[in-house]
């Protein structure tokens, strides 16, 4: 792709009142000139130049020293509510929908647009400029490991509940478009969630693996504050398998080992080097079983699945101790930590030896949370590039005047529209494999395209983000703009949940225990 690279100028920088212990408004609300309104939506050659456009245009070509100054700053892109500005998303809903679903789920999303500019857009914001801080000891030299969290970290928590990001899919109020429903709320959630997708995506995962274990009577309490609206209720999920040794080999990178105690619990002892989301109430994680000798099986069969709590009912840890908080490129909202088990006190929910197949179902969830902010983050920044190209003026005219600036842009939106549709045709077939309404082909495409889905918008999701990025010229790389968050979080999506050739060779095992049936499904819905 090309991109017209054109002259900046870069409005004055703030003070840091966060240093004092404030909150900065979000960036785009800090800019000094006016808003522009009445600007015609549609860009193009030939196009009638709106009021507001003249008078951009107008001040320009004043001279320098009868402009006001406030002209000499860049007119900051803004965007109204996402749900009705998403003319892909509203179409596809109503091409697919119901119409009685239609008109409740679109009465929802509207509401929820509106919520996410007015309050959950600000504390997005708090979470990036708040990131969380490790205490390890306190004034006395006891040792407390206290994962410390802003406030807007903590509200994004309640209002996960209240809006059913995670119990829409389980309460399936409306039978098989009920994934299809959360997956559009959680695509417009995401960017503005101030990281918080993260562990909404393993606690997705993490109540999936449950009821496909059949919602045991001693997991009904946690299934039931995994997928709970009330926000005193609602629990968040962790998902420990990183070990040194590395993520996606677990069958060769899992030293963690649990040994049974006299009441049927297991207590677990072992290093868990990447652990995303670590102040999550509880937590599935892999461990091998030690035999009445203190022998463990190598390999994938001898990996068992886990539940465990994070800590106990006086808020103590649960035989776990923080090592330390992971300094990360991005994301850096989420507390990712290094923890020690000595001795945590777990629960087998896996038959023994069949971790690796219990745990499958949470990697399809997380996998598909992954490819939604994908999607979500391309969208996201080229609705702010397409809105600047409205109000940028460069070599006398706007941005969206320039042919070969928005030939750079109508090259993202097709990308973008292509990972959304794909997006889409999954989480219709999870729906009905969830709602027991696919056929033997629905589940062979949906087996063969999550890790499709997975690895190519965790690729495009890079690519267009650093484009759009580059659309705004040197403005782009400004830090307060908060354009560089949504590039640095976006990064991450083709490392988690499975690289590129690991999610190949997931394609390669699905290919192959159909014996080819998977494929043949594939080209036969393509054609």
């Amino acid at each position: 792709m090309f991109t017209c690279r054109l002259p900046w100028w870069r409005p004055s920088a703030p003070s840091k009142p966060w240093q004092a212990g404030h909150f900065l408004p979000h960036p785009w609300e800090r800019c000094q000139a006016p808003s522009l309104k009445g600007i015609h939506v549609t860009a193009g050659l030939g196009q009638e130049i709106g009021v507001q456009e003249n008078k951009v245009l107008g001040d320009l070509e004043m001279p320098l020293e009868r402009r006001d100054m406030e002209t000499l700053s860049q007119e900051q892109p803004e965007t109204e509510n996402q749900y009705l500005e998403d003319a892909l998303l509203r179409s596809y809903l109503k091409r697919h929908l119901p119409p009685k679903v239609l008109e409740e789920v679109d009465q929802d999303l509207e509401r929820f647009g509106n919520r996410l500019l007015k309050q959950i857009k600000p504390l997005g914001w708090e979470c990036e400029l708040n990131p969380p801080v490790f205490w390890q000891f306190d004034a006395w030299g006891r040792r407390v490991d206290h994962i410390l969290t802003s406030s807007a970290w903590r509200r994004m928590k309640e209002i996960s509940a209240e809006e059913g990001l995670v119990a829409e899919a389980y309460e399936r109020r409306y039978a098989n478009w009920s994934r299809l429903y959360q997956a559009a709320k959680l695509y417009l959630f995401s960017t503005f969630s101030g990281g918080f997708s993260c562990p909404l995506a393993m606690t997705d995962g993490a109540a999936k693996v449950i009821e496909s274990l059949g919602i045991p009577g001693s997991l009904k309490n946690a299934f039931d504050r995994l997928t709970s609206r009330d926000p005193k209720k609602f629990c968040t999920s962790g998902q420990w398998m990183t070990e040194r040794r590395g993520g996606s080999d677990v069958a060769n990178g899992t030293q963690t080992v649990a040994r049974k105690q006299p009441d049927g619990t297991y207590c677990l002892y072992g290093f868990k080097w990447f652990t995303s989301a670590a102040d999550s109430d509880v937590t599935l994680t892999l461990a091998r079983v030690e035999d009445a000798e203190g022998q463990v099986k190598q390999g994938s069969r001898g990996l068992s699945l886990f539940f465990l709590k994070v800590r106990d009912e006086e808020g103590k840890l649960n035989s776990i101790q923080v090592q330390r908080l992971k300094d990360k490129l991005g994301t850096r909202q989420m507390a990712t930590a290094e923890l020690w088990l000595d001795g945590a006190t777990a629960e087998l929910i896996s038959a023994e030896g069949r971790g690796v197949a219990s745990i499958s179902n949470m990697l399809n969830i997380t996998r598909i949370h992954n490819a939604i902010s994908a999607v979500a983050s391309m969208r996201r920044m080229i609705s702010l590039s397409r809105e600047y190209a409205r109000r940028r003026v460069a070599f006398g005219k706007l941005l969206k005047d320039h042919p070969l600036h928005m030939q750079t842009v109508a090259r993202m939106e097709v990308e973008t529209r292509g990972a959304f549709l794909l997006l889409m045709e999954i989480v219709r077939l999870l729906g009905l494999v969830e709602t027991n309404m696919a056929n033997e082909q629905d589940q062979l495409l949906l087996r063969l395209l999550i890790p499709v889905a997975k690895l190519y918008t965790g690729k495009q999701a890079s690519a267009v983000v650093i484009e759009a990025m580059e659309s705004f010229g040197g403005q782009g790389y400004m830090e307060d703009t908060g354009l560089p968050v949504i590039v640095r979080d976006s990064l991450v999506l083709s490392i988690w949940e499975g690289t590129t050739n690991i999610l190949s060779l997931d394609v390669l095992r699905s290919l192959t225990k159909s014996e080819g049936r998977a494929l043949a499904v594939f080209f036969s819905t393509v054609q």
